[in-house]
């Protein structure tokens, strides 16, 4: 099920945004294998079994760095569609699977390359993190209060900036290829993808309607209208009415004086009316607001913890979040009108598959007992 039914793709174990594009694949309907070591996993990824970015995949333990190994690897490589890793530049090339040697095994494969600095520049070989990628693309400077700047999570880093550009050049590719015949490569950075997703700051720069200050713009917080606000009971609302219509509707349902609605834009005047909302949103609990504000446009919302989200009504009514084997976490998007998408499976334990995949993807029975007899099979 699912629109990239059909489509064979082996993922080359990593952490973060590799493990993520893969999810999301594999949530589209493709069938994604997982190389991995049946080994304790390190401090920053879970176990296969408990990681949700592993749902809906199948685990082979393969030692590539055995020559049989590799040569295994090789021979899935021939009947895929798909091949991605996370290495840093140069290391797939030293264990035998690099681009050259997969195309030439396979001269439609798609090989995905998933780094933070990408495959060359100065700093391709070096070490670093989702937040290291992130400082270097102008975003991390833009994120955080007027004091200093704040880790957005890696959500911006390593799943925007790399697992879905990662996602968009392998589609891409896939496209390309049933016109030409020809695989490639998809050099996938962090870097890259994170200053992309500025492009929209970068042309509100280009008017004067943005500048590098923190928390003294339209979208930073700065804006009376567009920030977040405590409330009574130590929660918080999101107030989101830049529009003017929707920004009279919330100085109606506040009371707030109608003077406001004239000064919106107004820089001159933001502080006071930022002091004016605080005061205001510290007087009812975060609760109390949503009544408050429930069935109209004034774009005031609850700012809800990833636990209580699940619970909304809006998020029951669409089904955003699903439970697979006792583990409540997102349901597949986006949402398609004929090739709907199945409920992933729950992930598997490094190694679980190794046999049913080598089985199905072409491998007899003497090979798969050769491979475990060579401890190929780990």
């Amino acid at each position: 099920m699912g629109p990239l039914a059909g489509i064979k793709i082996i993922e080359i174990k990593g952490i973060g945004p590799g493990p993520y594009a893969g999810q999301l694949l594999g949530d589209l309907g493709a069938e994604v294998i997982v190389i991995e070591r049946a080994s304790t996993p390190n401090s920053i990824a879970p176990p296969s079994a408990m990681d949700i970015n592993s749902r809906g995949k199948k685990s082979l333990a393969l030692d590539i760095k055995k020559a049989q190994g590799l040569e295994t690897l090789l021979a899935l490589v021939a009947s895929a569609d798909v091949i991605f890793e996370g290495n840093r530049p140069g290391v797939a090339e030293r264990l035998g699977f690099g681009p050259e040697i997969c195309l030439q095994r396979n001269p439609k494969i798609i090989y995905g390359r998933m780094t933070g600095w990408g495959q060359e520049g100065p700093l391709a070989q070096f070490a670093g993190h989702d937040y290291n990628f992130l400082s270097l693309s102008g975003a991390a400077a833009a994120i955080g209060s007027k004091e200093r700047p704040i880790p957005p999570l890696n959500l911006v880093g390593d799943y925007a900036g790399g697992s879905l550009f990662l996602v968009v050049g392998i589609l891409s590719a896939l496209l390309e290829v049933k016109k030409s015949g020809k695989g490639q490569v998809v050099d996938a950075a962090i870097t890259d993808g994170a200053a992309h997703l500025m492009s929209f700051f970068y042309g509100l720069s280009r008017f004067g309607a943005w500048n590098t200050q923190r928390e003294e713009n339209l979208l930073d917080g700065g804006a009376p209208f567009y920030a977040a606000y405590p409330t009574a009971d130590d929660k918080y609302v999101a107030v989101a009415a830049i529009e003017p219509k929707f920004f009279a509707e919330l100085i109606a349902l506040t009371g707030l004086p109608e003077e406001f609605i004239q000064n919106q834009h107004n820089r001159q005047q933001w502080p006071a009316m930022k002091e004016a909302f605080k005061h205001l949103f510290g007087s009812k609990t975060r609760d109390q607001w949503s009544a408050v504000f429930s069935g109209s446009n004034a774009c005031v919302t609850a700012i809800l913890d990833y636990e209580e989200a699940v619970k909304h009504p809006h998020n029951e009514a669409r089904s955003t979040f699903i439970d697979i084997d006792e583990q409540v976490q997102p349901a597949p998007a986006p949402r398609f009108s004929r090739s709907h998408c199945a409920v992933p499976s729950a992930p598997s334990a490094e190694g679980a598959d190794t046999k049913t995949v080598l089985a199905s993807w072409g491998f007899d029975a003497a090979q798969i007992e050769e491979l475990e007899r060579q401890g190929v099979l780990t």
